[in-house]
């Protein structure tokens, strides 16, 4: 038997105590500062209160004063939290965690520099664990799963990516069960590039739908040959970003492609497209989803940014990226959504 942390009691950080817990092993799910309710709701009724089903039995749970005891004698920890805490975690948990002990990410995100590149969180943190000497092996999580359906137990296969391979096939010995299936890469950069790119193209698929419910009405059947368009030129910008990263592009683009699909059909990121089809602007839409993480706006202008340096310098073409370019003026000029439809055909 392990002992696997939790750090983080969000939806997803908390839905893999599901998996670890039913290998065997023993878990601890530990509440950031704002999850102090959440950790309370768990102690009482034995379920997270996002989920429909209780947790499996013997979970402990500790508010965050008690963290570095949960850390003691873990064999893995899992940081649970959202990319709005990416520098919480930096600061706060990493100095605490023993060299021994593994961490595996389910924060996803991207960080534009001045020069047009892009850092995912993992590099970000290794940064911080290089200043603090520390040897800590980061690894993360990339790929199609929704926290609610982790918990339902629906079949899901994943990636963990990481630079070591033994440390790798030690976490998917902890984690991999009848229903959760793992693969495993060291292209850090690249498998988590694809799953946080597929954030900003997931909106802008939800935008058709909003799109559809403003001309035809709230209740108004699905289309879906707009929302495929758009999801073709989803990928075709995902590939393109994912090759100027220098990155494995088939592989990084199928979990990639995988998470966009799964992202387009339920969450957060669904629901701010939809209304900003409708018609709202991007104020708007977050005064109505008050009290929602909105991880999709923040990667969508990283990434746009990025683009813009790199075509300063020659890297990168606008032109190549339509689709990004407009759902970077939406967010960040609130313009009219119009998607740029004929800028997504080819011809001989």
């Amino acid at each position: 038997m392990s002992v696997v942390t939790i750090i983080g009691a969000g939806m997803m950080g908390s839905a893999l105590a599901f998996p670890a817990r039913e290998n065997g092993h023993e878990v601890r799910l530990v509440g950031t500062h704002l999850d102090r309710e959440i950790i309370d709701e768990c102690i009482k009724t034995g379920r997270h209160p996002k989920f429909s089903v209780s947790f499996p039995s013997s979970l402990k749970y500790y508010q965050i004063e008690k963290m570095e005891q949960a850390i003691d004698g873990a064999d893995m920890i899992i940081g649970g939290v959202s990319s709005f805490g990416v520098n919480w975690f930096a600061d706060f948990v990493l100095p605490k965690i023993p060299d021994t002990i593994p961490l595996l990410t389910v924060t996803k995100g991207l960080v534009d520099t001045a020069d047009g590149k892009l850092i995912c969180y993992p590099d970000v943190w290794q940064k911080k664990l290089d200043e603090l000497g520390s040897k800590v092996s980061i690894n993360a999580i990339g790929g199609p799963c929704t926290s609610y359906e982790l918990v339902a137990h629906d079949q899901t296969e994943v990636a963990f990516c990481g630079k070591n391979t033994d440390i790798l096939r030690k976490l998917k010995n902890i984690m991999t069960t009848d229903y959760y299936h793992i693969s495993l890469s060291t292209d850090v950069l690249g498998i988590e590039s694809a799953v946080a790119l597929k954030n900003g193209y997931a909106l802008g698929i939800a935008l058709t739908v909003g799109l559809n419910q403003k001309e035809r009405g709230l209740d108004s059947e699905l289309h879906f040959n707009s929302q495929a368009a758009v999801f073709g030129q989803s990928v075709k910008e995902m590939k393109r970003l994912l090759t100027y990263q220098g990155c494995d592009t088939l592989e990084n683009l199928v979990v990639g492609v995988g998470d966009l699909y799964v992202t387009v059909y339920g969450g957060r990121t669904r629901k701010v497209g939809i209304l900003l089809g409708r018609g709202l602007d991007i104020d708007q839409a977050k005064s109505k989803l008050n009290g929602v993480t909105l991880e999709s706006l923040v990667v969508a202008v990283r990434v746009a940014k990025a683009v813009k340096a790199a075509a300063q310098k020659g890297k990168l073409c606008i032109k190549d990226f339509p689709l990004l370019m407009h759902i970077d003026d939406v967010i960040t000029n609130k313009a009219e959504v119009n998607i740029p439809w004929e800028k997504f055909t080819f011809t001989v």
